[in-house]
Parts: C-alpha cells; structure tokens; sequence
C-alpha cells in the first residue's frame, strides 16, 4: 500500500473530501489528488499534522507493508497459539503489539490475533485482565474501518459480546449498526440486549421472527435443492427433500396444509397416481388449516394480519378446478379422481 493509498483510505473513513483536507494541512486540493493518485509524496514535514490529522500514527501512514498472505497469516497466528501455551501471555500480547505495529495495515492478521488473545485471557489466571482491553478494543476499533465487509462485520461482533460480557449492554448496542438491517445476526443480538434491559416482549418478538423467517428460507432452500434433483433426475433425493419440508413444516407447527402441500410436485412428475390422488384429498381436506401457524404457541407474541375468511374457501375452489388441468392429464378416467373433480 502506497502512502497514497493510506491517505485515501483513511481520509474516507473520516468522511472528508480532499478539498477539507487541503484546507486543514494548508495546501492545495490539486496537491491532495496528486499524492492519492502516486504523482507526488507530501512533504516531509507534514508527515505527522497528516496522521494527526487522519487520526492514525505515522508508522501506518508510512506502512508500505500493508498485507501479509493467507498462509503467512495462518502460520503466525499458530506461532502465536503455541506461545500461549508456555502460560507466559503478557510476553506474548507484547509480541503481537510489535508485529501489528511492523504491518498496521494487515486487517485479517489483527484482527483474528486479537481474538486469540481476547478468548486466551478470558481462560487464563491473569491479574487484572482488563488492563488489556484498551490495546485489545483498540484493535477491533481498527477493523471497523476496514473495507472489506466481513472484518467490519466480524470485529463488531467480538466488541459487541466483549461489552455484553461486561453487562455494559448500551456499549454493546452501538456496534449493531454494522450489521445491515437484513442480517439476522443483528435481530438476535438486539433480542439479547432487550432481554437483559427490561424489554422482554420485544425480545420474545424479535426471537419468534427469527424462527418464522428460518423457517420460511428453510422451505426456500428446499425447494431449490428438490427442483435441482428433479433436474437431474434424482428420485430418491426429490422425495427426501419432500420429507424434510414436511417434517419442517409440522415441528415449526405451520399446519397440516403446509404439511401435506410439499410432494405434490414431486407425484405429478412421477406421474405417481396412487400418491397425487391421496396427497390431493389431504390438501382438500386440509385448506382450512393452511393459516394454523398463527394460533401457535410458537409464535404468541407475533401480530399476523387477521385471514381473509373466503381465502381457503377460494383456495379449495382453485384447487378443485385445477384437477382437469393438462398438468393432471395422467389421472384423468381415475375413478376417484372424477368423483373428487365432480
């Protein structure tokens, strides 16, 4: 990484543009552009107002060293896991302190070395082992401002349950905000802190939607999964899918509907009689249980729309017309298939 390159990156994470810049440090935009771009290097002598100023030291400024290899990494961090055991953990977070400050800039390496020794401490009969926490903490403040979305993602979650250890639940809260509203990760540690700060409900909400939508990508992937053995025609895989939907279906308690539904696919494509006439009375007999999820125990404190009364009546009808589909044509002169249709 260029000293270029540091500059832009970390006058991004501050949220300053290069014309905000010029003006604090006394220079020209165009002279920010040319050192961002590797046309030109700052003068020596604003080395230090530019980390000031980034809020990072001028060892990271000048890190030319920014990444180690994957391997490279992975051995060191055993290095690191091997030292620990010889009981001595002070010498040991002394030598990771001077390998972060040789590569500043290595996020992946800071990051999992800080939680080696954040969870070796926690294990260890160590007097005082918060005084680590500032360098610890400091180090996953670092991670924050990565570019890559998974070490912001993963850093955040050691801080988060670092705080939460501590029962310092409003600290730990605040690193929700780098997990995107559609991660389901951010619900449940939302759910955490309500049930340890007086907002029950919500948390038993918050719990009960996550096993709602489980479920319901559950049933997604399965489909997917059963439709791609279909494709390749794999019988005995396409009817094992069917079971694990069912099975999902009646321990979530989504109602004999959605217990039932499943296989009907997969007996039209078999062009199985026996069990597309058996599963289609099942699914007849059962439309009026297809909202029963709603009145489960599972779900109490949830709000559901209340059901439109003519949906299942409308649903039945749908159903019973469509038995003269083509998509049936296999089942037509079936004796209890005409009685079922009539």
């Amino acid at each position: 990484m260029t000293i270029g390159t540091v500059i832009k990156k970390y006058r991004k994470n501050k949220g300053m543009t290069q014309e905000e810049m010029a003006v604090r440090l006394g220079v020209t935009a165009p002279a920010v552009n040319k050192w961002e771009r590797g046309s030109s290097l700052p003068d020596v002598a604003l080395l230090a107002p530019i980390a000031r100023l980034l809020g990072i030291t001028t060892d990271e400024l000048l890190s030319f060293r920014e990444e180690l290899t994957d391997e490279e990494i992975n051995r060191y961090l055993l290095t690191i896991q091997k030292e620990l055991e010889s009981g001595d953990f002070d010498k040991v977070f002394r030598s990771v302190k001077e390998k972060i400050e040789e590569y500043p800039n290595c996020e992946k390496m800071i990051w999992q070395a800080a939680v080696i020794l954040d969870a070796e401490r926690m294990t260890m009969e160590l007097p005082d082992k918060d005084r680590y926490d500032p360098v610890i903490f400091g180090w996953y403040e670092r991670c924050l401002l990565s570019e890559d979305e998974r070490i912001r993602n993963q850093a955040a979650d050691s801080l988060f349950h670092a705080f939460f250890r501590k029962e310092d639940y409003e600290r730990a809260a605040r690193y929700l905000d780098y997990f995107s509203l559609e991660n389901p990760e951010r619900k449940r540690k939302e759910a955490l802190v309500n049930s340890k700060t007086g907002k029950r409900t919500e948390a038993y909400r918050a719990y009960e939607e996550l096993i709602f939508i489980g479920y319901q990508h559950l049933q997604m992937v399965c489909n997917d999964l059963r439709a791609l053995y279909m494709e390749d025609g794999d019988h005995a895989m396409a009817k094992k899918l069917v079971e694990v939907s069912s099975s999902a279906a009646s321990v979530f308690e989504m109602g004999r509907y959605n217990e039932v539904c499943y296989g009907l696919e997969v007996a039209v494509w078999e062009k199985d009689a026996a069990w597309t006439l058996r599963l289609m009375r099942e699914i007849l007999d059962s439309v009026g249980t297809i909202g029963d999820f709603t009145r489960s125990r599972l779900y109490r404190h949830m709000t559901f729309k209340t059901a439109d009364p003519d949906f299942s009546t409308g649903l039945r009808r749908n159903l019973l017309e469509s038995l003269g589909d083509k998509t049936f044509d296999y089942m037509q002169g079936n004796e209890e298939w005409e009685r079922m249709k009539e």
